[in-house]
């Protein structure tokens, strides 16, 4: 639930600033149209503008997000063998995806992950734990940066930031929709907005943005499934399945900051509604997947 409550957080958190800023310029004022109805479709605009820019704004800080978050130190000269066969093996598979050459990294952790992230396929990061370096083979690592690189070349990031956007559009239309209605119908107010729209409306935000995001987790699970099979075709299957299974022997991988969580190679499990809040597959249906490919 933590997870749950800090992913829906930075989200309204950038929802919030932008619509403070806008509600301070008076753009808030066409939801109100001659004090008596909403024009539905400047609101529409609104809240697009809001829900878009939220969700670019989160993808266009991403990188530098993720190595302050998580202290990774990018890769300029290899200082051992590790590091150079990291950055080498990296750059091969850029260019058997067909991307730019991502910057890498290496964060302190003793957990077993990696995350890739930015705003294109051509400006990514891609990092790795220490604690990955130190307990899979070269093939298994080597499948990881393939899984990693394929979300990069699959677009990932801005795939999720435009479904991210979508959803927030919508979360703030029919949450001003549902406050101007009660405001009306049951409060009563015949001009402008009372007390009551806002109050229904912050509340109808926080409860329409759960429910929307089991549509992002939704996607962010199904991703995962496309980037194994681009680390298979990377790396070959073998090494990606036995990757997997090093990862589903192992500790749950719990090192990634909540708002970078669904970028990483493994997540959290849950079971029923939790389920549905999960940023990964459970890694025996990834696996399961892999080997059905043949």
């Amino acid at each position: 639930m933590k997870r749950i409550l800090l992913f829906l957080g930075t989200n309204l958190a950038v929802l919030v600033v932008l619509g403070t800023v806008l509600r301070l310029l008076g753009v808030e004022r066409i939801l109100d149209e001659q004090g008596a109805g909403l024009d539905y479709q400047a609101l529409l605009i609104f809240a697009a503008v809001i829900g878009f820019g939220g969700s670019f704004i989160s993808l266009a800080i991403s990188k530098w997000m993720a190595k302050r978050a998580m202290g990774v130190r990018v890769i300029d000269q290899p200082r051992n063998q590790s590091e150079a066969w990291l950055v080498d093996t990296v750059r091969r598979q850029a260019r058997q995806a067909g991307i730019g050459m991502p910057e890498v990294g290496v964060y302190e952790s003793p957990d077993v992950n990696a995350f890739a992230t930015g705003m294109s396929r051509n400006n990514a990061l891609v990092a790795v734990s220490t604690g990955l370096l130190q307990s899979m083979t070269a093939d298994e690592a080597e499948a990881v940066l393939g899984h990693e690189v394929s979300h990069v070349a699959n677009g990932d990031m801005v795939t999720l930031a435009l479904v991210q956007g979508v959803v927030n559009t919508f979360v703030i239309f029919l949450a001003r929709v549902i406050g101007h209605v009660v405001d009306r119908v049951v409060f009563k107010t015949e001009r402008g907005h009372g007390p009551a729209f806002w109050i229904v409306t912050i509340v109808a935000e926080i409860v329409l943005a759960i429910l929307a995001s089991v549509i992002v987790m939704w996607f962010s699970r199904y991703r995962e499934f496309r980037a194994d099979a681009g680390g298979a075709s990377l790396a070959g299957r073998e090494k990606m399945i036995a990757a997997l299974e090093r990862l589903r022997r192992g500790q749950p991988a719990h090192d990634l900051p909540d708002q970078m969580e669904a970028f990483g190679i493994s997540g959290r499990v849950g079971q029923g509604l939790k389920r549905l809040f999960m940023s990964h597959p459970p890694l025996e249906e990834r696996i399961a997947a892999l080997k059905a490919r043949g």
